[in-house]
């Protein structure tokens, strides 16, 4: 194939609009163009993200000027190709005809969704980082995209949850303002037990735990006269950054109020059952046979 046969292919015209020819050439220099401008503007995204968390720049925020940067890059990135080419924007005006078509039958949730993700990086009601509790789980968020925020559960399951479900429902952001929360744990001792000693007891636990917060202060409440035990219930604020934190320190006071239990004859509680019996009981003992 001779250079004049190929000078002759691209400059076929696929289609003219207002005398303004779209030829082969063209249409294949748009990816080109595009494929070396959009290296460039990620190249330039990934120098731009890593300096500005060098600085210690909070990540949500980085995370939001990043996308910032990438719409505006993708928008220019457009224009200018097209005005290189000498492609007009009316050109495509048949394009954004069937567009809207498909947005109005099938894309309201797509755009929906886009939409609540720019609110929420913009708001930032929700952050990288935080620790959410939507419905029935509980995760922290590791990254709000356009469409969807990605939260890793606490057994390290990853949750994609629409934008729109995190703006339109009822979300818990235990982090929100700061990253303390209150938790408690309940323990039983048997009925004769002296109450002062155990408030006494439970309290130096918490106070010898080094998660716990020293404000607000813990208390200890005698919570309730069960069936079978006096309950008392420790309550206390750690600076937790998940649920399993919140765990492991709920189960390290456990292991250590049954420590210091035993130490001072503390009976811890556990369900009895007094059986009173009317009349004679005779007791026979005989041979079992076989």
């Amino acid at each position: 194939m001779t250079l004049e046969s190929i000078s002759h292919y691209l400059s076929y015209v696929i289609f003219s609009y207002n005398n303004i020819e779209i030829t082969v050439a063209k249409v294949i220099q748009v990816p080109l163009i595009l494929f070396a401008m959009w290296f460039v503007v990620t190249w330039i995204g990934r120098l731009i993200r890593k300096t500005l968390l060098a600085r210690k720049m909070n990540p949500d925020a980085v995370h939001l000027f990043t996308r910032i940067y990438l719409v505006l890059s993708i928008a220019i990135l457009i224009f200018t190709s097209l005005e290189v080419l000498n492609i007009p924007l009316t050109a495509f005006a048949f394009v954004s005809g069937a567009i809207a078509i498909g947005v109005g039958f099938g894309a309201q949730n797509i755009i929906n969704n886009f939409i609540s993700g720019w609110i929420l990086m913009w708001e930032r009601p929700i952050r990288i980082g935080d620790f959410l509790e939507v419905g029935n789980a509980k995760g922290v968020v590791e990254t709000i995209n356009t469409r969807s925020t990605r939260i890793r559960r606490n057994d390290g399951v990853h949750m994609l949850i629409p934008n729109s479900q995190l703006l339109e429902n009822t979300v818990t952001n235990w982090t929100l303002i700061d990253r303390n929360a209150r938790s408690s744990v309940s323990v039983g001792v048997a009925y004769g037990s002296d109450v002062l000693l155990v408030e006494k007891l439970i309290k130096q636990v918490l106070s010898e735990h080094p998660a716990i917060l020293p404000t607000p202060a813990s208390s200890v409440l005698f919570d309730d006269f069960a069936e079978s035990s006096l309950v008392f219930n420790a309550i206390f604020w750690v600076c937790a950054e998940s649920e399993t934190m919140l765990r492991q320190v709920r189960s390290d006071i456990r292991f250590s109020i049954y420590k210091i239990f035993a130490e001072h004859n503390v009976v811890i509680s556990f369900p009895q059952r007094d059986i009173h019996i009317d009349g004679e009981i005779a007791l026979r003992r005989g041979r079992a046979t076989k």
